[in-house]
């Protein structure tokens, strides 16, 4: 049992080194909200197209994970908002030129370029039919409203520089927003009645199908959010230029939109839609055969194209950060079991490590190593399987009598020995029973991953969530529901073969 453990340590060392390798494709990131998904598998498509190899890693979270993904070179391009810019990145005001942008983004290596052709600004949407019987038809009639509303606003927008409490302050709105709320969620909460005001952006498809009323920012409180890609310096915008700047406004943008959310259509389906009319009016170059869409029933997206390399990169992750756990957490728990005064430091410290939440472990992290994707993923769940395996460690050698050591080194062995030989094969049961939760759980909050471009079945869930679309998110839950049972059907197995083998 020793030499198992010792096996399954020394394969940290393999698994932890199988990165995905995109070192030379240029990286596409985008937010976690349907218009730049899209976006974002446009400009995937158009620069193969162009002959640049790219990968587009999606979802990755709010403008400071992308702003610090594009510092640290993790994502090279991704759509971003002239107004966002402004205010998020750069924290001034106004509405600059894109010339006069691009000075205030020189020193940090940045720049905004290939500008789509349409605006898509923030603004307050209620139910037509509430506003109408309020008399609400713009943002100062909402701070003059009667009676209680309930908001449902997204947790990046409670946040922003240019959100609720800069916009709260400007119309003096007497209301107490609450707790965020996700963009797609908050669109089916309106619907069924249960919050009265969203935030919403105008090109959102949602708008014009659930027939909201769009209140009017008669004081002019957001600025313009003209769309471009954000990239850094040293990319060449030129193949992107030539095919998108100016091409999308308004009135296509919200359809592409639609295409996703209402017509249930997949994000590369639709950018695939958009780069073969660009093709045809001789924008972009020829193309390789298209893959073949994707269906829209549970069993389509269940078995979609990209179920291979999403298993692929989710195992990898669980078990690369699994072996790395008991690379460590192993020897801890016989450290705090030899050292007890050590033993409640050590305890302590794994304790706490497991009550950071997952997404501010991960931002902290990607500050620590500087990239984003599988690096930083790997080390934050290698930091949650700790606390089971070192837990489980301490427990079973602790079981152990006392005098059981003390016989082996007065029969001659040397205290090394009697550990490997003697205390963890006993301990073995427990320890492994640590391995085995570690294990399972970590299929779960691999799925967390993906908020930071590691990829693995959270993709389809957040994406699901994105666009409100159950059946996708379904597609990416299930099989994770399923990873865990067979985890832990594999882990039992293993359990019985180790314990028959310590049958004389």
């Amino acid at each position: 049992m020793a030499s198992f453990f010792s096996r399954l340590a020394a394969a940290a060392w393999c698994l932890s080194f199988t990165v995905p390798a995109i070192a030379d494709d240029l990286v596409v990131g985008s937010k976690r909200f349907t218009e730049s998904y899209v976006l974002g598998e446009i400009t995937r498509q158009v620069l193969v197209e162009a002959g640049v190899p790219a990968v587009h890693r999606q979802g990755l979270g709010n403008t400071a994970v992308m702003e610090q993904a594009l510092a640290n070179g993790g994502v090279q391009v991704y759509p971003e908002y002239t107004g966002t810019i402004v205010r998020e990145i750069l924290k001034r005001d106004g509405s600059p030129s894109l010339e006069q942008l691009n000075q205030w983004l020189a020193p940090r290596g940045l720049k905004a370029a290939v500008p789509l052709g349409f605006n898509n600004s923030y603004a307050l949407a209620m139910r037509e039919d509430d506003a109408a019987r309020l008399g609400i038809a713009t943002i100062s009639d909402l701070a003059r409203a009667k009676g209680p509303l309930r908001f449902g606003l997204s947790h990046e927008f409670l946040v922003r520089a240019d959100g609720w409490g800069a916009l709260q302050r400007a119309y003096q709105l007497p209301f107490t927003p609450g707790s965020g709320l996700d963009h797609g969620l908050a669109y089916q909460a309106l619907s069924r009645g249960q919050v009265d005001v969203v935030d919403a952006y105008t090109t959102d498809a949602q708008i014009a199908r659930m027939k909201l009323r769009v209140l009017r920012d008669d004081r002019a409180f957001f600025p313009r959010y003209d769309a471009v890609l954000l990239m850094r310096a040293t990319v060449d915008e030129r193949p992107l230029a030539a095919a998108l700047s100016n091409r999308i406004d308004d009135v296509a943008m919200r359809a592409m939109n639609g295409q996703v959310e209402i017509d249930g259509k997949s994000f590369e389906a639709v950018a695939r839609e958009f780069v073969a009319r660009s093709k045809v009016a001789g924008v972009v170059r020829p193309a390789a055969a298209a893959t073949s869409p994707v269906g829209t029933g549970f069993v389509d997206r269940l078995f979609a194209p990209d179920l291979p390399r999403l298993l692929r990169e989710h195992l990898t992750l669980v078990f690369a950060s699994l072996a790395i756990a008991v690379a460590i957490g192993v020897p801890l728990g016989v450290l705090a079991h030899r050292s007890p005064r050590l033993s409640g430091s050590l305890m302590g410290a794994v304790g706490i490590a497991q009550t950071v939440p997952s997404l501010a472990l991960l931002a902290f992290l990607i500050a620590l190593v500087g990239t984003i994707g599988f690096l930083p993923a790997l080390l934050a769940l290698s930091v949650y399987a700790l606390l089971p395996i070192v837990r489980n460690t301490h427990a079973g050698l602790s079981s152990l009598s006392a005098g059981m050591r003390q016989a082996g080194l007065a029969l001659g062995l040397r205290d090394g020995q009697v550990l490997r030989g003697v205390e963890l094969p006993l301990a073995a049961p427990t320890i492994f029973a640590g391995i085995k939760t570690a294990a399972v759980l970590n299929v779960g909050l691999a799925t967390v991953a993906t908020f930071i471009g590691a990829g693995g079945l959270g993709e389809r869930i957040v994406a699901g969530l994105a666009v409100n679309d159950t059946t996708l998110m379904l597609a990416g839950a299930v099989p994770a529901a399923v990873l865990a049972l067979l985890t832990q059907w594999v882990f039992d197995g293993l359990e019985r073969w180790l314990r028959r083998r310590r049958v004389p």
